[in-house]
């Protein structure tokens, strides 16, 4: 049996080399010794353990439940009354009592135990540490050295832990050997039953992001700001970058005198080619940016869409465009808008389009001659319902125009809207459009028309739709409804195949 020194010298130098809190080892070594006693004892008796943490002193005790009436089944763990008055004159039933018991020595089979569960109790809590160790650096740029290579998957000796680089968070055309230094983001961290995995990226955005706060010390000292990053790894990257100090160009201080420090990141991603782009609060000037570097002539704003569209000139489309559309692809992501672009050719014949047919609108619709209808049109209404929405006043600053006149149109607008609101829920109510598609919320009886239209009757002919087929460039619905309502409205729908 170790004595009492021995028992804190133990605790300590496993402590010490473990790095785990010496409470932690006494907890495991107190566990070591109760299994050691219920092997003399009986391993049913509720035996408990206890070291001072301060002298060493070690004491056994059985602990009993008081009672009144002995229970056949868990007797070894209980005792009377009368019986626990002796040991303590103020027990009671329903409370415990603990009995002191001698110590037991240890055999060569119980002593190899006790160090076996003392064993697996401290590598539990080492693994443990690490866990806590590395939960808190989940996104940080972490740097190690490749230990060895598992079907092209990397493990890297992290120095207390090891981490696991997937190949498919390796950037394109890479290679490493055992022995190489490598730096990796580290991105999650999952509690495993045989440890933890530490999980790494080359690919991830905020790789990226986090090589230009290591590189740049503007952004380190919050100086300038990273708000997005798209990245094709190892083919190009874009990251936005805002300076919270006025006196910076953001650009300039991320590029570097001579462009050192972009070309820093640069050689770490393997030649990945990076835009740095400058936020801007202006959404069309934010998307310009983000498009470089094609020149853009301007950008058309949706207020109810989260759609932009984009006008350059007819040389400037391919570099618009990207390589494989890479270019418009990650200056979506960054900016987090759908991007549509037009040529400059395009946009005029499209606005042109537009023009005659509203011109025809109001002059069918409204029986206005076409001077006024085209005037109209020029003054920007553009729909029926934009005149209805404006007063007898906006439309009568319009030159040429007198209070008669527009409140004539207006009158004329509003008739209109009524009766083909009219009209409209009579046609819904005799179109065979099922009530489930009626009944969603999101849907107002002009999309309901559109989708009548287009055969869109049945839960089953919307749940068979992909989201372009409703909302994109030739969508039924397009520029009607937005992403998100156009994503729930068809999952809702392809919930009948669980019905």
């Amino acid at each position: 049996m170790l004595n009492q020194n021995e028992i804190l010298k133990v605790a300590d130098i496993v402590s010490q080399e473990k790095g785990i809190e010496i409470d932690i080892v006494m907890q495991a070594m107190e566990e070591s010794f109760e299994i050691i006693a219920k092997s003399k004892y009986g391993v049913d008796n509720n035996i408990k353990a206890v070291i001072n943490r301060e002298t060493g002193n070690f004491k056994l005790t059985h602990v009993k439940d008081i009672v009144e009436k002995i229970d056949p089944v868990l007797k070894a763990n209980q005792i009377l009354i009368d019986q626990a008055k002796k040991h303590d004159e103020e027990a009671s039933i329903g409370g415990k009592i603990e009995i002191e018991l001698p110590a037991v020595s240890f055999g060569r089979v119980t002593a190899n135990m006790a160090r076996q569960v003392i064993y697996t109790r401290v590598r539990e809590a080492e693994k443990k540490r690490q866990f806590n160790d590395f939960k808190d650096k989940v996104g940080e740029v972490l740097s190690g050295i490749v230990k060895r290579i598992e079907f092209g998957n990397i493990i890297v000796d992290l120095g207390k832990a090891e981490g696991f680089l997937r190949k498919d968070e390796l950037i394109p055309r890479e290679n490493f050997k055992t022995g190489d230094r490598i730096r990796a983001y580290f991105f999650d961290i999952k509690e495993e039953v045989k440890g933890h995995q530490i999980s790494l990226s080359r690919t991830h955005p905020q790789f990226m992001a986090k090589l230009f706060s290591q590189e740049v010390p503007e952004i380190y000292e919050g100086q300038i700001e990273i708000l997005s990053v798209a990245r094709d790894p190892g083919s190009r990257g874009k990251i936005t970058v805002k300076a919270n100090d006025k006196s910076i160009d953001p650009v300039g201080a991320c590029v570097g005198m001579r462009g050192s420090r972009v070309q820093a990141i640069v050689n770490e991603l393997q030649g990945e080619k990076i835009d740095i782009v400058n936020w801007s609060e202006v959404k069309s000037r934010y998307v310009m940016n983000a498009l470089s570097p094609a020149e853009v002539v301007k950008v058309n704003e949706f207020s109810d869409s989260n759609k932009v569209e984009v006008v350059l000139p007819e040389d400037q489309l391919s570099i618009a465009i990207g390589r494989r559309g890479q270019n418009v692809k990650l200056a979506s992501i960054l900016t987090g808008f759908e991007i549509d672009i037009l040529t400059e050719k395009e946009d005029t014949e499209r606005r042109q389009a537009e023009f005659k047919e509203v011109t025809q609108l109001f002059a069918e619709k409204l029986d206005l001659e076409d001077m006024i209808a085209q005037l109209l049109v020029v003054e920007g209404y553009t729909s029926v319902d934009k005149i209805n929405d404006s007063s007898i006043n906006e439309i009568q600053k319009i030159e040429g125009f007198d209070e008669e006149l527009a409140s004539e149109i207006h009158s004329r607008a509003k008739q209109y809207i009524e009766n083909e609101k009219i009209n409209l829920k009579k046609e819904i109510q005799s179109s065979g459009l099922e009530d489930y598609i009626k009944n969603i919320e999101e849907l107002d009886d002009k999309v309901l028309k559109c989708l009548i239209d287009n055969k869109i009757l049945t839960r089953q002919n919307l749940a068979d739709l992909s989201t372009d087929e409703l909302i994109g460039r030739d969508g039924i619905l397009y520029k009607q409804i937005d992403k998100n309502v156009a994503e729930k409205v068809i999952m809702d729908a392809r919930e009948i195949y669980l019905d």
